[in-house]
Parts: structure tokens; C-alpha cells; sequence
């Protein structure tokens, strides 16, 4: 006998809460190996940092602030990250120019993880101007799909990625509630039936797992606080709409540059001198830029925040530019890296500049304002950019300025090219670049 309407309802719902309480078991278990990974990939980068910025200049008698000693390790990095990438099985997995951040792309095959760890580590520790977010993912996407695939052999390989991504994303931002945004615009795209929030609530309970694992492990990547806003008024929503557009607008320069880049690097067709030139050019930009400009960006986001008044506006400005082109070329350059956290440091350089000539306009309002214009325009992404940005001020009062701001933001960014490369932009057998 058919279930009446009332009835068949009833037996719909309770069998979704039967599925959802089973599948949260392996969602936490994505969540905590997403952070574990995440942690040991970053601390074995500052390990290498340590060793090569620090450890090795002081055994031989060396300044590593010094120019030589920049542009040496930039150089150095390059060349070491094209021979991996040329010889290594697998080249080191896809190249990340061409990869929106949690794109819905089969998993990487296991013999190229161990390449893609390695030049991931290797850039991140030689100062490479890119951020872990994007191999940190392909790689737990590689091992989780396989091995949790294994233990809960009825789970669809697609629904274990996405809470690999938002477990992976989760433990990058320390909150889940990042991964809860990113997974809006994708969940129509997930397996089951139900309400909006049931479609988030495993990735949601994936992302959490890997905020808390990444925090109980001291591995927050995006220590940075500032003084409250405070009550908003009319000034600072038009602040806001000035600056957060005005610093997209710079973002988007980079972008548009980044494919004539990209190809001009890959027509040399071997990584290995592709990358070794993409190493010394941001050597060369770390030379003028200096110590702050190197790296993934969140650490000196946050000394820049702690000595904002003592740099002037226009060395704000100068190192924010700096930074912008050493974005540009260390991912056209064939360096395996995320983009999200050197444009968080080039939006803090923009904001306390945009706050150094503006006295008026909080600090954290004008930082907020920059970092949502520079995320928005290179992972064009508009949750992720807002959620990055009021968690850098660390002020909800900020959130209504910023939804404000986000209006002609978005319609600035809304029809500009992406920052991604054509094609797939993985490499080929031979190592060289795949054909665009």
C-alpha cells in the first residue's frame, strides 16, 4: 500500500536523518586528516624556511636580507621546483594557474602527490609569492578519495571531495564558516535531495573538523587583528565604496597581465628554465620590494599590521605593486601555489595606505574595504572575499559596510577575465607544458 502525502513525507525526512548522522562520521574523519595534512605541509615549509632563511646564512656568514641572498634563493628555488616538476612522476601534478580554488576536477593520480607536496613545500620555503591553499587541496583530494573511498566503500568519490575541500578549507581559514559560503555556489551540484542546508551540513561539519584539528594544533595561518570599527556611519560606507573598488581595480591590472605572462613564461616549453627565470624575476622583485614582499603573505600581513604606522602611504603603495607583480609571476612561472593569501597582503598594504591618507576612515574598515576588492578580483569569488575580509578585522560591525561596498565591487569585477590560464595547464609526459 502507497504512503499517504503526510506518511511518505515523514519517511523522506527520517531517512535523510539516518543518512546525514552516518555520513557525519566520515565528514569529521575528512575534516581532522584535512588539518592534520594542512599542518604537517606547513610546518615542514617553515622547517626549510628556517633552514634556508635563517640556519644557512648565519652558518656562512650571510645577510638573508641582503639582495644576493634573495635573489640567489628565489633563483635557486625556481630551478629546483623546474627539475622536480620536469623529471618527477606525475610532473608535479596540474599546473595551478588554471585551477579556480575547489574546482570539481578528478582526483590527482597518488604517484604525482609526493612531486606536488614537495614543490608546494619548496616554494612556500624559498619565498615564493604564493599561498598553500590550492595543492593543499588537490593533495588531501588525492589521498582522502582514495582511502576514505576504502573504508566507507558505498560513499560517492564526489561527495568524499567535497568534504575534502571543505575540510581542507576550513582548517585553511580557521573557521568553517568559510567553507559554509565557498559550498553555496556549489551545492546544487552535490548528490542528494533536501533543503539547501542539508546539502552544506556534512561539507560544513568536514570544515569544522579541520578548523578545530588545524587550531588545537597551533596552525592557524591568518594570525592578524585590528581595532574595532566601531559604530559605522555615512562617511564609512562611502569609504568603503571608494577603496574596496579602487583596490579591486588594481587587483584586476594583475589579472589581465597574468595570461600574457603565463604564456610568455611557457613558450620557453621547459619547466626547467621556465621556472629557474620565474625564480630570479622574483628575485629580482624581492630585492626592491624586500623581506616583506617574499612568501605566501600571511605572516607579514600581520608585521606590516603591527608597524602600520611606520611605513608611509606610498611605500604602502610600492609594496603592495611589488607584491602584485611577484603574484603574477610566481603563478604564471609554473610554482604550484594558492593566490588567496598575497592578495590578502597586497589588501592590507593598499588599506592602511588608504587609511595613512585618509586619517579619518578607520583603519579596519579601510583594510577590510582593500582585501575584499584584491580577493574579489583574483578568485572572483564573492563569499570567500567577504568572509576574508571581516575576519581580518575581527569586527562584525564591519559587515554591513563591506555588503555595501561589495555592490559596484562586484560589477567592476563581475565581466573582467579570470585569473586563470587557457587550457588545463597541467604539464605533459614529457614535462613540458600542455599545449593551449
Amino acid at each position: 500500500m502507497p504512503l499517504s502525502a503526510p506518511e511518505n513525507e515523514g519517511f523522506l525526512v527520517q531517512n535523510r536523518v539516518r543518512a546525514l548522522t552516518a555520513l557525519s562520521v566520515p565528514a569529521i574523519l575528512v575534516g581532522v586528516i584535512s588539518g592534520v595534512i594542512l599542518f604537517g605541509l606547513d610546518e615542514l615549509s617553515l622547517l626549510v624556511q628556517h633552514l634556508v632563511w635563517q640556519d644557512l646564512p648565519a652558518a656562512v656568514g650571510a645577510d638573508p636580507n641582503g639582495g644576493w641572498w634573495i635573489f640567489g634563493t628565489l633563483t635557486l628555488t625556481g630551478l629546483a621546483v623546474g627539475l622536480l616538476v620536469r623529471y618527477l612522476p606525475g610532473h608535479a601534478g596540474p599546473d595551478s594557474a588554471a585551477a579556480e580554488l575547489g574546482a570539481d576536477n578528478p582526483p590527482l593520480p597518488l604517484k604525482a602527490v609526493p612531486g606536488l607536496a614537495l614543490v608546494a613545500v619548496l616554494g612556500l620555503a624559498g619565498g615564493v609569492s604564493l599561498g598553500p591553499e590550492n595543492p593543499i587541496i588537490v593533495i588531501n583530494t588525492a589521498l582522502l578519495t582514495l582511502g576514505i573511498g576504502r573504508l566507507f566503500v558505498r560513499m560517492p568519490a564526489k561527495l568524499i571531495a567535497a568534504l575534502t575541500i571543505a575540510g581542507t578549507v576550513g582548517a585553511l581559514f580557521g573557521t568553517p564558516v568559510a567553507a559554509a559560503l565557498l559550498f553555496t555556489g556549489l551545492a546544487g551540484s552535490m548528490t542528494g535531495a533536501g533543503a539547501l542546508f542539508d546539502k552544506l551540513f556534512l561539507p560544513l561539519v568536514a570544515a569544522g573538523a579541520g578548523s578545530v584539528t588545524m587550531t588545537l594544533l597551533g596552525g592557524v595561518l591568518l594570525k592578524i587583528s585590528l581595532p574595532a570599527m566601531g559604530a559605522a556611519n555615512g562617511w564609512d560606507v562611502l569609504a568603503g565604496f571608494i577603496i574596496a573598488p579602487v583596490a579591486a581595480g588594481i587587483g584586476l591590472l594583475g589579472v589581465m597581465l597574468f595570461p600574457y605572462a603565463h604564456r610568455a613564461f611557457h613558450r620557453l616549453g621547459n619547466p626547467i628554465v621556465f621556472t629557474t627565470l620565474g625564480g630570479a624575476v622574483l628575485g629580482v622583485l624581492g630585492v626592491i620590494g624586500g623581506p616583506l614582499t617574499l612568501f605566501k603573505g600571511a605572516e607579514e600581513s600581520a608585521e606590516l599590521l603591527l608597524h602600520r604606522t611606520d611605513e608611509p602611504v606610498w611605500d604602502l603603495v610600492f609594496l603592495a605593486l611589488v607584491k602584485l607583480a611577484a603574484l603574477v609571476v610566481a603563478a604564471a612561472a609554473g610554482f604550484r601555489g594558492g593566490r588567496i593569501f598575497p592578495s590578502v597582503f597586497i589588501g592590507v598594504a593598499l588599506g592602511l595606505a588608504a587609511a595613512g591618507l585618509v586619517p579619518s576612515v578607520p583603519v579596519s574598515l579601510a583594510v577590510a574595504a582593500a582585501v575584499l576588492g584584491l580577493v574579489l578580483a583574483v578568485a572572483r569569488d564573492g563569499w570567500m572575499a567577504l568572509f576574508i575580509a571581516v575576519v581580518i578585522t575581527g569586527d562584525a560591525t564591519v559587515t554591513g559596510v563591506l555588503c555595501l561596498a561589495l555592490l559596484p565591487t562586484w560589477l567592476l569585477v563581475t565581466n573582467a577575465p579570470h585569473m586563470l590560464a587557457a587550457g588545463n595547464g597541467g604539464d605533459s609526459a614529457d614535462g613540458k607544458p600542455a599545449r593551449h
